[in-house]
């Protein structure tokens, strides 16, 4: 091998030596790109839950808040929330008395945790137009028809456990909890509310008309009191009175008479005797 071969050698070494780095860098580089495309990996967040699908089927195993892994290409992730959710529904419903009602109801509710597979799995993600917004229609027509309208408005609190209680045992069949329940409001026919209004008038006339009529009767009862009460008093004066004290006012009277005489007797004129007030009596005694 002449100088020149060695030389040749020495240069293919050194070009060898110069691009191999630049191609370790490139095959990291092009791992760290498929990497970032396939996405092995997956975060649920707060709230959440995570369906494994392997192939599009989906796994018993409920992937809890955190980072996960997955293989790319086989497995997705499908992150469900099951956080405390509202949901307000307007149905419409009739009476026991066949009064037509409209009534809006809010319910608070969250999706069983472990069971977010099989709510995927059965309803999808559109679970509150699936299942819930036809519950909640079904139950007020259910429960409505057991009362009056009028019922509907003083029982009022009745009513809503009895809608909450039969709500919480249908989406709990769907593996969905009922957190709250409360009815917004109840609207009738308006021929019905005049009715409503009509009639508490004229209760609150009645009531008025009886208290009156009670503040009557208790001052004539306390007149009738003070009445006895004064003829007893009237009769208990009379039963004191004895002979002697009868005589004894006459008496005084007398005395009372002389007291005030001025000596001189009375001018009468005509026949007959001359008047004398009491002074025989007197000197009898």
């Amino acid at each position: 091998m002449d100088e020149k071969d060695i030389y040749m050698a020495k240069e293919a070494m050194q070009s060898v030596m110069k691009k191999g780095p630049l191609r370790l860098v490139l095959i990291i580089g092009a791992i760290l790109a498929v990497i970032l495309f396939f996405r092995p990996w997956v975060q649920v967040g707060a709230g959440e839950r995570g369906i494994v699908l392997n192939f599009g089927a989906v796994q018993y195993k409920v992937l809890d808040e955190g980072l996960h892994f997955r293989v790319p290409l086989m497995q997705e992730i499908i992150r469900v929330d099951v956080k405390v959710q509202k949901a307000e529904t307007a149905a419409a419903a009739a009476s026991a008395d066949l009064q037509d009602v409209s009534s809006t109801v809010a319910i608070n509710y969250h999706i069983i945790p472990d069971k977010a597979n099989i709510v995927y799995q059965s309803i999808g993600i559109h679970f509150k137009e699936r299942i819930i917004d036809p519950a909640v229609l079904e139950v007020v027509k259910a429960v409505t028809a057991k009362y009056t309208a009028e019922e509907l408005i003083t029982k009022r609190p009745a009513v809503s456990d009895a809608m909450k209680l039969s709500l919480t045992e249908r989406l709990l069949a769907h593996n969905i909890a009922v957190d709250a329940f409360s009815i917004v409001g109840f609207s009738f026919s308006k021929i019905f509310m005049e009715a409503i209004e009509s009639k508490q008038t004229a209760e609150q006339l009645a009531l008025k008309a009886k208290r009156d009529l009670d503040r009557i009767k208790i001052e004539a009862e306390q007149t009738i009191t003070a009445a006895r009460a004064e003829a007893e008093s009237l009769r208990l004066q009379r039963a004191n009175i004895s002979p002697d004290l009868i005589e004894l006012r006459k008496i005084e009277a007398n005395l009372k008479a002389i007291d005030k005489w001025n000596g001189i007797l009375p001018q009468v004129t005509g026949g007959g005797a001359v008047p004398f007030i009491g002074i025989g009596d007197i000197q009898k005694r």
